[in-house]
């Protein structure tokens, strides 16, 4: 079974920085486009990042600049560095993953638990 686990979530201070992770795990032949989305209370799921499997990104005006995605192929496992913390970033952050299943060759669509980012004095 496919799965991605996010940690790294925490309360910081308008101005800080926090460090996400998402590791996929189980029978994963191979992982193509990553994302990070974002709940902010009371709001919907909205994009935040993405990187393919081959390292091109693309970010929400919100967060460019401030925000930087990355990932480790060999680790399955992709990050994301904020930077210059606001206030309005306070959500709940999930990360979702195409894989391909080594057993059934099926493509298919994960997304990970979450991760709560509160940013606050």
């Amino acid at each position: 079974q496919v799965q991605l686990v996010e940690s790294g979530g925490g309360l910081v201070q308008p101005g800080g920085s926090l460090r996400l992770s998402c590791a996929a795990s189980g029978s994963i032949s191979a992982i193509g486009t990553m994302g990070w989305y974002r709940e902010p209370p009371g709001k919907q799921r909205e994009l935040v990042a993405t990187i393919t499997n081959g390292g091109m990104t693309n970010y929400a005006d919100s967060v460019k600049g401030r925000f930087t995605i990355s990932r480790d192929n060999v680790r399955m496992t992709m990050y994301l560095q904020m930077n210059s913390l606001k206030p309005e970033d306070t959500a709940v952050y999930y990360c979702k993953a195409r894989v391909v299943d080594d057993e059934t060759r099926r493509t298919l669509e994960r997304w990970g638990q979450g991760t709560l980012v509160t940013v606050s004095s």
